[in-house]
């Protein structure tokens, strides 16, 4: 089994991941990531989420990442298998995603959607996350656009703010809101 296909089990494993074959529901996150600059981001069992991210996360080009509306990267592992099988040594936090779920196709959701993560934390997708050539290495040809929301709109990263600050931990349940909560 290819090493990337075994972090991906790992991911799923620690965090006691949904079945991949299960009808759609609540999502999991399989995996919590930060760095203190560029990728990869490395696994963390549970992290502080603030107004512009997760503590200890940091990124080498401000001006492309981070701020109050992309403070939080999410990537979800379905989109990790989907281009891993395409032969691409991708891998949960390989891409700069702070957040990898399963159990939501995240590149579904329209832009203003609202995820309550765990007991407290709650996000709202503001954007796709731009692919640049940071992350060319987990691409066999190095072309990155294969997480371009325009190329592959199931398979791309996408950017949230914090709406309701908290501790996001690994396993903890991902759901989409209602457009009527109130948060």
């Amino acid at each position: 089994m290819p090493e990337r296909d075994v972090l991906i089990g790992i991911a799923e494993s620690r965090a006691g991941a949904v079945n991949p074959s299960a009808p759609p529901g609540p999502g999991r996150v399989v995996q919590v990531s930060i760095s203190a600059g560029g990728v990869p981001k490395l696994p963390v069992a549970e992290v502080r989420v603030n107004r512009l991210g997760l503590e200890g996360d940091g990124h080498n080009d401000t001006d492309g990442h981070g701020g109050p509306m992309r403070a939080v990267s999410l990537l979800a592992v379905e989109a990790i298998r989907r281009v891993a099988a395409d032969g691409n040594p991708i891998a949960p936090g390989t891409a700069g995603e702070n957040l990898t779920t399963q159990g939501i196709e995240l590149g579904a959701l329209p832009y203003g959607s609202r995820l309550a993560i765990g007991p407290e934390l709650v996000l709202e997708l503001t954007s796709a996350v731009s692919p640049c050539r940071t992350i060319a290495g987990n691409f066999s040809d190095g072309r990155f656009a294969r997480l371009s929301a325009k190329l592959h709109p199931l398979d791309t990263r996408v950017y949230a703010r914090v709406v309701r600050q908290g501790t996001v931990r690994l396993g903890d349940v991902v759901t989409v809101l209602p457009d009527d909560t109130d948060t």
